[in-house]
């Protein structure tokens, strides 16, 4: 039906989030139609991403420099540290521009079925930053998922010993819910309720 380099292409774009093999054809279909408004720009796009786009070494987030803006920027209070799952939990918080703090990115939660283990997270890193830094709190904004909860109170116990406050987002996040997908106003009231973690 088409080439080996439209099919390569297809099934790239079928990888993405939210799209399946039909979704990567009309996706694939599109691009062809505007290659000049849309193919190209997208083709530079990725290619400086690709180029320039680096992991903050600090928190984990995705920036040009490293550390990143949020790490570097002396505004936001050192003393109050947000543990999110992944980067686009990162961001939902961010987009809400309800917190002014920092994060940490631990890049995902223990699995049993996935076989996530601790050391397969950021939490040593996370340890030694709260050495280092002399935080006070720490805020668990983890996905309300069963993988979710059981990280959380791994992270209640491990946090005990480090001696700071640990609070978790307030029931506004709906069981199952994932931060990326909530509106603003939610996330701005979860965060403003959080509660102390007592196991």
């Amino acid at each position: 039906m088409y080439g080996k380099d439209l099919q390569i292409l297809i099934q790239h774009l079928a990888k993405l989030p939210g799209l399946g093999p039909r979704s990567g054809r009309r996706a694939a279909l599109h691009l062809l139609k505007n290659r000049e408004t849309l193919m190209r720009p997208l083709i530079k796009a990725l290619g400086l991403v690709e180029e320039h786009i680096r992991s903050c070494r600090v928190c984990g987030n995705y920036d040009t420099i490293d550390p990143c803006q949020l790490c570097t920027d002396p505004s936001r209070d050192h003393h109050l540290v947000c543990v999110v799952e992944s980067v686009a939990d990162l961001w939902a918080l961010e987009r809400a521009a309800c917190f002014r703090g920092r994060y940490h990115v631990l890049g995902g939660t223990l699995s049993a079925l996935e076989g996530t283990q601790p050391e397969d997270l950021k939490i040593p890193q996370l340890l030694e930053r709260l050495q280092q830094t002399g935080a006070q709190e720490v805020i668990l904004a983890l996905n309300a998922t069963v993988d979710g909860q059981t990280t959380a109170h791994y992270l209640v116990d491990r946090l005990e010993e480090a001696g700071v406050k640990v609070t978790a987002l307030a029931h506004g996040v709906p069981i199952g819910g994932e931060l990326d997908y909530l509106d603003d106003g939610t996330l701005s009231a979860a965060l403003r309720a959080r509660r102390n973690l007592v196991i």
